[in-house]
């Protein structure tokens, strides 16, 4: 008995043991004790990059990758190099020769964008097509991708581009042709006013060349005794998901618009001149990003909206939220919306007219207790007139179809209605624990029982002998 207790309590320990390994996976990518690392300040010289709102992307990189370079060389066991250190142009294959000169572990474009539609913003990552590079690319996009978000920007995901001949880009072309890794970071669109504030001056620029070297630290698991960290044990929830010998699925490009966009009205309000209506969405491909909604028809539209929810690192989004939009008085509006995804395609749904004309002053708005002088929390201003306020629901989705990118719950149902394995296991090894210390008790009680009726019957023999004498 005791050799089976002693037995099931290594099993479980070892399982456990196991599980935390799992939990800390670690990246896919090998390196030497000593890590060389290549920053790329994009464009140089005639190559001037995006001059749009005033801003030189090219001055930009210069700014963010040397800021990078200082505080990577604060690192243990780095070696750090920049591609340029002037205002020079270089060609990109010269830029990956480069870092194959000096035996690079990873090269990093630095980059700034823009568009031409003047509607993105955010930050991604661009990496290869092909493996291991994705992997790598991946797994180093994922970790940026936290740091971004934690600096407040919005997230727009790591991503492939397919060229004539392999990765569209490039620095990312040459660099695999050289068997170097290498990723482009999009900081932010200098010309979209929700990411201007977080480049619009030189220690912005700066922060952003500190924030890129703590995601190379915590990829590399490096250690700093200057500044006092160590990501040796660094690991994030995404590692796991890539393989040197395939492509992340994940970064797979979708060049298809989002499968699915309904909508419908749900209710209007005359006091307040506002209307509600449901969405209902998904792209089976990749997951949605930005919404936008026209009240003319699809003439014009409003700026792009974060799609409720919306999760780049996990990978999930809301497929169904409700809006209300306050309408101009006196107008019918047909109502459109717009789904973008991923890549920036996008799918319209159906149009919806405004039954009657919602007649009101500003006064009235103004009296009226839930607009009484300010907007409630979960009601978003967009460009215009207009009001968003996104309610979170939480029935499940009816649409047709499964994908990966659709979350069945809200994430703060799935938290209580999900256990990890692990957490599975601690609970199974503290239940265990309690059954041994049961069994101990047990058999010490049954021992003292045992002890207690054996003197009990010597007494009784006892006595019984002194009778007979």
């Amino acid at each position: 008995m005791k050799k089976f207790i002693t037995y099931f309590v290594i099993c479980m320990i070892t399982m456990t043991s196991v599980s935390m390994s799992v939990q800390a996976a670690s990246r896919v990518q090998t390196t030497d004790d000593v890590v060389t690392i290549v920053i790329d300040p994009g464009h140089g010289g005639k190559n001037e990059g995006t001059k749009e709102n005033g801003f030189l992307e090219k001055t930009m990189t210069m700014v963010t990758a040397q800021a990078m370079y200082d505080e990577l060389s604060k690192y243990d066991n780095v070696e750090v190099y920049l591609t340029r250190t002037t205002d020079v142009n270089i060609d990109l294959d010269k830029r990956a020769e480069f870092a194959a000169s000096v035996d690079a572990d990873f090269l990093f474009s630095i980059h700034y964008n823009a568009s031409l539609s003047h509607e993105l913003y955010g930050s991604e990552v661009w990496v290869s097509l092909f493996a291991p590079y994705n992997a790598y690319g991946y797994q180093f996009g994922m970790v940026q991708m936290e740091t971004m978000r934690d600096m407040g920007l919005f997230l727009r995901g790591v991503k492939t581009r397919q060229g004539d001949n392999g990765d569209y880009y490039g620095i990312i072309r040459y660099s695999m042709e050289q068997e170097i890794p290498a990723v482009i970071i999009e900081h932010c669109h200098v010309d979209e006013d929700r990411d201007v504030p977080f480049c619009d001056s030189i220690e912005k620029q700066k922060a952003f060349g500190r924030a890129d070297a703590l995601s190379v630290a915590k990829y590399f698991g490096l250690k700093s005794e200057e500044l006092g960290v160590d990501y040796s044990s660094y690991s994030n929830s995404q590692l796991a998901a890539a393989s040197a010998n395939s492509k992340v699925q994940r970064t797979e490009s979708d060049h298809t618009e989002p499968d699915v966009c309904q909508l419908s009205l749900m209710d209007t309000d005359h006091d307040s001149g506002t209307a509600t209506f449901e969405i209902s969405a998904a792209d089976y491909d990749s997951m949605l990003l930005y919404y936008s909604y026209s009240l003319d028809g699809g003439e014009t539209f409003s700026s792009r909206q974060p799609w409720p929810d919306c999760d780049v690192i996990n990978g999930s989004y809301r497929d169904i939220f409700t809006t209300t939009i306050q309408i101009p008085s006196g107008e019918q509006p047909q109502v459109i919306f717009r789904a973008y995804n991923l890549y920036d395609l996008y799918t319209e749904s159906n149009t919806v007219t405004v039954p009657q004309t919602l007649l009101y002053t500003e006064n009235q708005i103004q009296e009226n207790p839930a607009q009484e002088n300010e907007v409630p929390e979960n009601v978003v201003p967009v460009e215009g007139t207009a009001i968003v306020e996104t309610e979170n629901l939480k029935e499940t989705s009816t649409l047709p179809g499964t994908t990966t990118f659709r979350p069945d719950l809200p994430e703060e149902e799935k938290g209580e209605k999900q256990v990890s394995f692990f957490s599975f296991l601690m609970i199974c090894l503290v239940v265990v624990i309690l059954f041994l210390i049961i069994v101990i008790l047990s058999q010490v009680i049954e021992d003292s029982r045992r002890k207690k009726r054996r003197r009990q019957h010597r007494n009784a023999e006892g006595s019984n002998t002194h009778q007979h004498k």
